[in-house]
């Protein structure tokens, strides 16, 4: 049984494969509401959203053991949940990482699936995925840096991702935030 939603709608000229990787825990907060809004945003204009709650996965850290860059070439030792991602990933144009924010980064669940692209993408690194996101939400409009750092040096750097925006969300959600992500997926 699959844990994830996905959106599909006929594809057209431009479209692209999105894979949304949601690290909150709380299914209606913050988070999932942006998801949601950028998701519908996204999907109207004609793009392929697929939404993985991680936090609903059982996806272990990396255990370091180099299994994938030896005899598993690129595929992990381990047989959890990860699979499903590395699967959905293989086939994403963009990856939109959400989540709220744990002790200045993403959640610890969000950040061990983070972890486990070593196998599949580094350094082998998908030919499709070109784009990436991130959806940040905090009780404090200064919490962001170690999210940030991250995507900065992994994602933009490393993977040569082209930065499509990062949208934050300090306190509860309004309606102007919803709209604000509504918009980004809108303007892919």
């Amino acid at each position: 049984m699959r844990l994830f939603k996905s959106i599909r709608q006929k594809k057209k000229g431009g479209s692209m494969n999105i894979l949304v990787l949601n690290g909150s825990p709380r299914p209606n907060g913050n988070t999932s509401q942006l998801v949601k809004a950028f998701t519908e945003g996204a999907t109207g204009s004609g793009h392929q959203v697929t939404t993985i709650d991680v936090c609903k996965k059982n996806i272990h850290g990396c255990l370091a053991c180099e299994y994938c860059h030896t005899k598993g070439n690129g595929t992990c030792i381990q047989k959890d949940d990860f699979a499903e991602v590395a699967e959905v990933l293989r086939d994403s144009d963009m990856l939109v990482l959400a989540s709220p924010i744990y002790y200045h980064n993403v959640t610890g669940q969000l950040k061990c699936t983070i972890d486990r692209f070593y196998a599949p993408v580094y350094p082998y690194k998908f030919p499709k995925l070109k784009k990436i996101a991130m959806i940040l939400c905090s009780g404090d409009p200064d919490m962001y840096e170690g999210a940030k750092f991250s995507y900065q040096g992994d994602f933009l750097d490393f993977l040569n991702l082209e930065d499509m925006g990062v949208l934050t969300l300090a306190g509860s959600v309004t309606r102007s935030k919803l709209e604000e992500a509504k918009n980004l997926g809108a303007s892919l």
